[in-house]
């Protein structure tokens, strides 16, 4: 593939794109479990206007875009609202959780650096089930992740992370909620045993973070995570995920200004002007950031009530019937719309391969073997297809038995099945190097 000589015509491009876009996930449909936070037709009008508005702007100057300014100051001010922030709350948009995540690890990394210089190697310590951005924050920062384990109901194992804490550590960290299972960690007791030690504790709230005080306020049963914990000095929260902003928009939020100020970078001595960038990236889509601020206000509390009822009231439907199955089980307590289920029965491998065949797009996990789902408001109207599929799929896995499989059931069971996971890394590798071929 070369650039044309000459350029296509504007119906001839946007043809070629819509080609391309029909073979995508269709989650319009409510057919796709992840990546697509869908809060209907209103919403998703609001946000391609107000990003279009901005969509030339770039955040790396406030001074420039004082509009840009205004309203990633308001969203960073409801967002540390929502986390029960008090007035001393302050944060930075970011462009994902991955980046808000790495902010966070930078920021404890760096103030270690200016208030515990003998730290000469940081350690942080995390549950397994903690996002792999920290993995990410661990390789480019030099920052250890030392893993502790989970309990039987799946949430971070506070003796152990009591264990693991040395002289080393500056971090430690919990998830509310863990991705894979959709349990919160008992963030109370770790964020206790860090103020203890003396050392920072993040809450990564990234998927939670604009749900659970909804879910909360609705009369759920959910764990404290947030500022109101003592020992919590930051927080990520994804405005992309249930914030059901345009991507990518996201929050880290500190407890005050005084934590924040190591995750900013600063140097002088460039010939092109003195240069200050408060997170990862410089230039930044001002769409992005004028979008968040769109949805924040236009929702409001009771919007994001609205949504949450019904997320919620959705989820205990699906739940409910996924439990009906015999064959299945249901990973832990969820606090929220995600969680995972299992079986001791038949290959949960094989069976999303089952659904998939009949449109339906679940994720594949591992340790031990489960299917993830992630639900939102286009979920409601297809709980009872859903669950006629599931329960139809469940009996011709069954009726099969141990026959050979193919497509990701084949490439997960062998990868669960190799005592030593460097080989697995290489088959990531090796696939990340595939997908960023073009297809012929």
């Amino acid at each position: 593939m070369i650039l044309p000589t000459r350029g296509l015509t504007r119906e001839e491009v946007l043809s070629r794109m819509k080609e391309l876009a029909s073979r995508d996930a269709r989650w319009r449909d409510g057919k796709t479990w992840s990546l697509v936070y869908f809060a209907g037709d209103d919403v998703l009008d609001l946000l391609k206007e107000a990003y279009t508005m901005f969509i030339s702007e770039n955040g790396l100057s406030p001074v420039a875009f004082p509009s840009l300014r205004h309203f990633e100051a308001e969203v960073l001010e409801m967002t540390a609202g929502i986390l029960r922030g008090g007035g001393e709350a302050v944060g930075t948009m970011t462009s994902g959780g991955t980046e808000s995540i790495l902010m966070a690890v930078k920021t404890a990394r760096d103030r270690a650096r200016a208030e515990r210089p003998e730290v000469a190697q940081p350690e942080m310590v995390l549950p397994i089930t903690a996002h792999p951005a920290f993995e990410k924050a661990s390789h480019y920062f030099g920052v250890k992740a030392v893993h502790i384990p989970i309990r039987e109901d799946l949430r971070a194992d506070v003796e152990a992370a009591r264990k693991a804490v040395t002289e080393n550590t500056i971090l430690m960290v919990g998830s509310a909620p863990g991705y894979p299972h959709g349990v919160v960690d008992p963030i109370e007791q770790m964020a206790a045993l860090a103020a203890e030690n003396g050392i920072l504790f993040h809450t990564d709230a990234c998927l939670g973070g604009f749900l659970l005080p909804w879910v909360r306020r609705l009369g759920y049963p959910v764990p404290a995570f947030d500022f109101s914990v003592p020992g919590v000095t930051s927080i990520s929260a994804d405005l992309h995920k249930y914030g059901f902003t345009a991507k990518g928009a996201s929050t880290v939020v500190y407890r005050n200004d005084s934590i924040r100020r190591h995750q900013f970078f600063a140097y002088t001595e460039w010939p092109g002007g003195l240069y200050g960038s408060p997170s990862m990236t410089g230039a930044r889509p001002g769409g992005a950031i004028a979008a968040a601020w769109a949805v924040m206000k236009y929702l409001g509390e009771e919007g994001y009530l609205r949504i949450a009822r019904k997320i919620m009231d959705t989820t205990t439907r699906l739940q409910d019937g996924i439990r009906s199955i015999p064959e299945l089980r249901i990973l832990g307590r969820p606090a929220m719309s995600v969680f995972a289920f299992t079986s001791d029965r038949i290959n949960v491998y094989a069976l999303a391969e089952a659904m998939e065949a009949r449109g339906w797009k679940l994720d594949r996990q591992q340790l031990p073997p489960s299917l993830h789902m992630m639900v939102t408001p286009a979920h409601e109207r297809i709980v009872e297809p859903f669950l006629a599929d599931l329960k139809a799929c469940v009996g011709e896995v069954a009726a099969a038995g141990e026959s050979p499989v193919s497509g990701q059931a084949a490439i997960y069971g062998m990868v669960a099945s190799l005592k030593d996971r460097g080989p697995a890394r290489e088959i990531i590798l090796d696939f990340l190097g595939e997908l960023l071929r073009r297809e012929t």
